[in-house]
């Protein structure tokens, strides 16, 4: 590589850099029980705005961060809010600086997605809401069954509570739209309130 093309290089890398940080990001977070749909709406309205609008854009998966972030928590309630308080640091500091942060977390608790809220930057609430029933029915892994049994504690919806968001941003009804229906509404709302 020349000395010029490493220049140029540079240049790229520092354009797209300032580009990034000219505005600020958002976070998305969906909530609802397991089973509602949160990551499918989420990765297609992350693939929307990476190909449609030239977003930066993290996505911020339930069951990727309890592998990798939060692997020493379990189900209890203060373990959960340990869980989405590490998370809402993570979606404060990226979308601080320009990133499109897509969440998905169940996050049951309507005080701790308060404190989200008040902690992370243009913070936008997707309620994903879904019958119980319907949730249990797309339930390939069978939790909802063994938690039914009493093989799994604090299960959210059967022994642990869920507390529906009360003024969410957007709320999406998953057993009656259909993936991109629900795609859309989100587009529509980011559209609408200056996001895209």
């Amino acid at each position: 590589m020349t000395e010029d093309q490493k220049n140029d290089h540079v240049m790229v890398n520092e354009d797209k850099w300032e580009k990034q940080n000219e505005e600020e990001g958002f976070t998305l977070w969906f909530t609802g029980l397991s089973g509602s749909g949160k990551s499918a709406v989420a990765d297609r309205v992350g693939l929307r705005l990476e190909e449609e609008y030239d977003h930066l854009v993290e996505r911020l998966d339930g069951d990727i961060v309890r592998q990798h972030l939060t692997a020493d928590l379990g189900f209890t309630k203060e373990d959960r809010n340990t869980n989405i308080k590490r998370v809402s640091f993570l979606a404060e500091l990226l979308s601080r600086n320009g990133v499109s942060v897509l969440a998905s977390f169940i996050s049951p608790y309507r005080e701790r997605r308060q404190k989200t809220r008040e902690q992370v930057t243009n913070f936008i609430e997707v309620f994903v809401k879904c019958p119980i029933d319907v949730c249990a029915d797309r339930d390939v892994k069978g939790l909802y069954e063994k938690a039914r049994n009493g093989e799994i504690d604090n299960f959210t919806g059967i022994s642990d509570p869920y507390e529906e968001p009360k003024n969410p941003e957007v709320t999406l009804e998953t057993h009656k739209e259909e993936v991109e229906e629900s795609v859309q509404k989100v587009i529509d709302y980011l559209d609408e309130n200056g996001y895209l």
